[in-house]
């Protein structure tokens, strides 16, 4: 898909036609031209071959979890990045991004990390992601629409802030997406900069920050971002970010079997963690080959320590592990799947 030459163009055209352009495309979801039909036969023939809507997506079907789905999504210059469409049962979808394709920061527990680093990916092929799945929703005739978008796909959102916030914005823009700025979350491994950056927003888009360890000398084993941003750092950030926003911040901890889940780190937590608008947000792990999951029970002890030691908890279902659509597992692999180009 590239439209970056539409308005050049339809230059020479009433403004009303880009308008019908652009609702085509944003709003009505086509993936051919020729379903404009408002449009002469002419004219879509030379949009097809100067601006295309083809989207080359695989969609990978959870054989059993209907509600989780992961699509492949390979660009123009062959880098392959996944996204997952979430569907709950109040008839609700959020819509997993990715800000990069790869991640630099290999994260000991994530597979996405241990896959390397190709490129970052811009403004506009993050917004693809959520136009092929509202292809594919139309094209099923669901008429439900996304409206949770959560940037915590492949990559490091904050280490290609300039795309990420643009594509934030676009997907904010009435004329085009028109999605809450509440309904968006963005989750980071800690980049300082990009935290306070994010405060200064005039959108007031959620954030997530993966601590994963209640102290540097873990967090540094399993993340080596840690040895640049120690969590005193991150907690100083986070704070300015919502003395400017005053909106809750959550923390993502990843539940890794005799690694982070005992009674000590529990309490370890608890000391940095009893702040009003901070939130713990266990996640069960979803093991990539380097770490066991902590046992549901494990997990539930867990938390009752935590919120006896007065820490704001909650723990997150896992979905998509199947597909290995789940925290941590999305690879950039291919796989087979079935193929819709959209």
């Amino acid at each position: 898909m590239d439209i970056s030459q539409l308005s050049k163009t339809l230059k020479a055209l009433p403004k009303y036609r880009f308008n019908q352009a652009f609702q085509a495309v944003y709003q009505d979801y086509i993936s051919d031209w020729q379903e404009l039909s408002v449009f002469p036969l002419a004219l879509r023939a030379d949009l097809n071959l100067i601006c295309p809507l083809t989207i080359n997506g695989k969609v990978i079907k959870d054989g059993t979890n209907r509600d989780t789905e992961k699509a492949l999504i390979t660009y123009k210059d062959g880098v392959v990045v996944e996204t997952v469409l979430i569907r709950h049962r109040d008839k609700r979808h959020t819509l997993c991004l990715s800000t990069q394709a790869g991640c630099p920061l290999a994260c000991s527990f994530c597979a996405t990390g241990n896959a390397g680093f190709q490129r970052d990916l811009t403004s506009e092929e993050i917004q693809q992601q959520y136009i092929f799945w509202a292809r594919e929703l139309k094209q099923k005739k669901i008429k439900e629409r996304i409206d949770n978008l959560v940037f915590m796909g492949m990559g490091e959102p904050f280490l290609n802030y300039d795309n990420f916030i643009n594509a934030a914005k676009e997907f904010h823009n009435p004329e085009k997406f028109n999605i809450g700025s509440r309904r968006m979350s963005v989750s980071t491994s800690g980049i300082v900069e990009g935290i306070k950056k994010l405060a200064t927003e005039k959108m007031q888009v959620n954030l997530a920050v993966s601590l994963h360890a209640p102290v540097d000398s873990l967090r540094i084993r399993l993340m080596p971002i840690a040895k640049k941003y120690s969590i005193n750092n991150i907690l100083k950030a986070v704070d300015f970010y919502i003395a400017k926003t005053g909106r809750r911040v959550m923390f993502e901890y990843l539940m890794l079997k005799n690694i982070n889940d005992g009674d000590d780190d529990a309490e370890a937590l608890s000391l940095i963690m009893r702040k009003k608008l901070y939130l713990i947000n266990l996640i069960p792990y979803n093991p990539t080959g380097n770490f066991q999951a902590s046992s549901p029970i494990r997990i539930e002890q867990f938390k009752k320590k935590l919120e006896e030691l007065g820490v704001a908890v909650t723990c997150r279902h896992s979905q998509g592990q199947s597909i290995n659509a789940a925290c941590g597992q999305l690879a950039g692999e291919k796989k087979r799947s079935s193929v819709i180009n959209t």
